[in-house]
């Protein structure tokens, strides 16, 4: 392609030119003297093998093809400075927004964020606690943290963090259909699932069990909706451990089975599959994937129950 383009000063000086119609004010637009503006014109006529424009005594103008040429060097032009422009405010700004769940911000994200802001004091953090999957063709939402199987279509996705999901119901329910002995048991139970409804499958495979095939019940998108619906009585739910240790403590829950750590149903980084080389985001990327390596915050019982994936 280089080969066919031909040299942008030359384009430069033939749109100052046609601009003006002279010579000499384009040499002072571009700060260079009318024989480097002249010889530049020439150098571009002898490239196309076409004459752009007509030498008059007092002045130039346009050819056809001059006329013709000049629309398509404009708005090349104006794309690159469009372009331009978009990428220098990019890098001008320090900001890098990450949409999160409410439990993930409060309970994991939170306690770790002073090393991040301790090796990259150039980026701040927008943190925007939303349940809603991140729509990320706004530009609104630079990446996204959620929970689930991890496969996006378009995005790229890296597991941050395996938490332990804790089989829970509510008492009445436990009272109506008996405490179950082992993971079997809970094959015919009503479940609340997750907006995937992978959660419920995943956790039967994980225990041994291939019978469960049709995840019936509702489902919703936020964590704290599937406790409030299991605490409602409408089915057996998965919830993390630590979101959970206070309904537990009090009674409101019932655990049903022991925890399980559910490898590839966990909390995943994702964004969009062009956007996973920017600066920003490798940045961020890396820090989240490795941040278990480096010195934390003291946090609770209930923020160090999730482990890292």
């Amino acid at each position: 392609m280089s080969r066919h383009l031909p040299p942008l000063n030359a384009l430069k000086a033939f749109e100052a030119a046609a601009r003006h119609l002279s010579v000499k004010m384009a040499a002072h637009e571009l700060c260079v003297t009318p024989g480097a503006v002249s010889q530049m014109l020439k150098s571009l006529e002898t490239h196309l093998g076409v004459k752009l424009f007509e030498r008059v005594t007092r002045g130039i103008y346009l050819t056809d093809a001059g006329r013709d040429y000049l629309p398509a060097v404009r708005n090349a032009f104006r794309q690159i400075a469009e372009a331009s422009r978009r990428v220098m405010a990019s890098n001008d700004s320090g900001m890098l927004t990450v949409s999160v769940t409410p439990f993930f911000a409060s309970a994991w994200l939170l306690p770790r964020m002073h090393s991040f802001q301790e090796i990259s004091p150039e980026i701040d953090l927008q943190i925007v606690a939303s349940s809603t999957l991140a729509d990320f063709s706004r530009g609104s939402v630079d990446v996204a943290v959620r929970h689930g199987a991890g496969r996006y279509p378009g995005l790229r996705s890296d597991r941050v963090v395996t938490v332990e999901m804790v089989a829970v119901a509510a008492p009445d329910l436990v009272d109506r259909l008996g405490v179950p002995r082992c993971a079997d048991d809970l094959i015919r139970w009503p479940h609340v699932h997750d907006a995937d409804r992978k959660g419920w499958s995943l956790w039967f495979q994980a225990n041994g069990v291939e019978e469960f095939r049709s995840p019936r019940g509702p489902s919703f998108d936020d964590s704290s909706l599937i406790l409030k619906a299991i605490l409602s009585g409408h089915g057996a739910g998965l919830l993390p451990a630590a979101m959970i240790a206070a309904e537990l403590a009090s009674g409101e829950l019932v655990k049903l089975l022991d925890a399980a750590l559910i490898d590839e149903f966990a909390y995943y980084l994702v964004c969009p599959e062009h956007a996973q080389d920017n600066p920003k985001i490798a940045t961020f990327r890396d820090w989240i994937l490795n941040v278990e390596k480096t010195p934390l915050a003291k946090t609770s019982t209930a923020q160090n129950s999730l482990r890292p994936g």
